[in-house]
């Protein structure tokens, strides 16, 4: 046993020492190759993917006028007339609405693969640019080192995303959040964007991206589009605290932003819709306080092991990024509340509305907001304890062991947690690295990280059954002679697509709206 521990040992040192040795270039391509593997599978699945759920419902007036013209002019007015239907008499969310209603597989049944691609190219890109930009501009990192951070992050959330269908594969679901989400980021890089720019051009150009995008982020799910105004208000305080030159960068497109916030939230559908759902809210002041314990809640329930894992992985490089940086972080605590009030935010709509949390659509971008937040509060912290005593590091420094045994005294415990990471940080890297990989690649359940399952379901043929399957109802359902519709149930289906299936109910809302699509006069699932 000693001898395997001294053998152990003796691999994590040398592990560590060829990290230490590997240029941080080097290490950022690899990190993309990595997130680039593990999308891989995703996309591949995507293949298989078909419509489903409330694509049909959202997208049944497109389709009809799609197959009486064949224009995509008259394809967009019918999802303009419907948008305003809803926003008269459902739901005010009136740019998520036009863009659900513009399903491609509305065009072309098969055109469904283009849905991770957009999805996972928006949410992944947006994520990554305002990742490296709050890195790079706010915590004073290299931009190579952000990239890296990033890379690792990403890999992180795909593999452990809270409902991987309705995030990536389901057009309707992922539209009105996901790909919302993926506006407001990079909005919110653009307006941050403008703040540092010395070029009048440049910021006249983030103003108006931010302008644009804004708009869009205020007509999209009310989560975003509250989170949106929060950060809005703080970037503006933000300017007229530190730079009363950059203020109109940030109250113009907060401006805009609230003009569609107020046209969404004011929707007469809204209120129709209310009065309609039996769901009861609760009190603004009991959402919100319900709100952060569902924060804690939700944060305890994301922290996983594989999560801790690539957390502490990135320990080292984060030390080393703000440890270089010319940044004050004078206020660390400051900033790790502002991180829990805006997490906790994102929890109070649907309290409001319907009094309850847990929609997985919508805890897929609550989920990446608190990674994002978890990565960039560590790092402020990590700068607060590598700049709070500089020249007792120094002495530690120059005097070697010894005086650096006699220093930690005096340093606290944040600062000695610095010098461990110095010290030990290619091998601590190495080390969870593997553990990383060994769980990812040989976790007993081959469903929990989404990028295994879906390659299982590429292996063991599920996808290619369901999808021939998917398929053969398709044929019926384009059959003008058939109108009485009986289905077989799916005899197999990939893990990651988890939609509710038709019903043997035929009055179902999910067969009525495939009924309907499709002009039958009933649809059912027969055993």
């Amino acid at each position: 046993m000693d001898k395997a521990m001294r053998k152990l040992r003796q691999l994590e040192s040398w592990m560590g020492e060829r990290v230490d040795r590997i240029p941080m270039k080097r290490m950022t391509v690899c990190a993309g190759v990595l997130l680039l593997v593990s999308l891989i599978p995703l996309l591949w699945l995507g293949r298989y993917n078909v419509m489903c759920v409330d694509d049909y419902d959202y997208g049944v007036r497109v389709h009809d006028a799609w197959m009486a013209t064949g224009s995509v002019k008259e394809a967009v007015k019918a999802a303009w007339e419907q948008n305003m239907d809803n926003y008269r008499n459902w739901q005010g969310t009136y740019i998520s609405c036009f863009l659900m209603s513009l399903c491609p597989m509305n065009f072309h049944y098969g055109a469904a693969w283009t849905v991770p691609i957009i999805m996972i190219g928006m949410f992944a890109s947006s994520t990554f640019v305002l990742g490296k930009h709050i890195l790079h501009k706010w915590l004073g990192a290299d931009r190579t080192s952000s990239a890296f951070v990033m890379f690792a992050l990403l890999f992180l959330f795909y593999q452990v995303l809270e409902a991987p269908f309705e995030g990536i594969y389901w057009y309707n679901g992922a539209t009105h959040y996901v790909l919302m989400q993926s506006v407001w980021f990079f909005c919110l890089a653009a307006v941050s964007a403008g703040l540092w720019t010395q070029k009048k051009s440049v910021e006249a150009l983030c103003c108006g991206i931010g302008v644009v995008l804004s708009i869009i982020v205020g007509g999209g799910n009310l989560v975003t589009a509250l989170q949106a105004q929060i950060v809005m208000v703080l970037l503006v305080l933000y300017a007229a605290v530190v730079n009363r030159k950059k203020l109109l960068v940030t109250v113009i497109p907060l401006i805009t932003g609230s003009v569609g916030f107020l046209f969404n939230a004011l929707a007469p559908g809204n209120a129709q819709r209310s009065s309609l759902d039996m769901d009861e809210g609760y009190s603004a002041a009991a959402a919100i306080a319900l709100s952060f314990y569902n924060a804690v809640a939700f944060i305890i329930r994301w922290t996983t092991p594989f999560v801790i894992l690539v957390w502490l992985l990135l320990l080292p490089v984060l030390w080393k990024i703000v440890k270089a940086s010319d940044k004050k972080f004078r206020h660390p605590v400051w900033v790790t509340a502002g991180a829990i009030c805006l997490l906790s935010a994102m929890f109070t709509p649907t309290l409001y509305a319907i009094g309850m949390v847990g929609l997985s659509r919508i805890d897929n971008i609550i989920q990446m907001v608190y990674y994002l937040g978890l990565i960039m509060v560590t790092a402020y912290w990590l700068g607060y304890f590598a700049h709070k005593n500089d020249m007792a590091k120094i002495f530690a420094a120059e005097n070697g062991s010894q005086g650096r045994a006699v220093d930690a005294q005096r340093l606290s415990a944040g600062e000695v947690f610095g010098l461990f990471l110095e010290k030990t940080g290619g091998r601590m890297t190495a080390v969870c690295f593997l553990l990383v990989m060994m769980m990812w690649v040989c976790t007993a359940d081959k469903n929990t990280y989404t990028s295994v399952s879906a390659m299982r379901s590429l292996v063991n043929g599920d996808a290619e059954t369901f999808y021939q399957e998917a398929m053969e109802r398709h044929e019926i359902y384009i059959d003008e002679d058939i109108v009485d519709v009986e289905l077989k149930p799916y005899s197999a289906r990939p893990a990651l697509f988890d939609f509710n299936d038709l019903t043997e109910e035929a009055g179902n809302w999910l067969n009525l709206a495939v009924s309907q699509y499709y002009h039958k006069a009933y649809v059912r699932i027969v055993e």
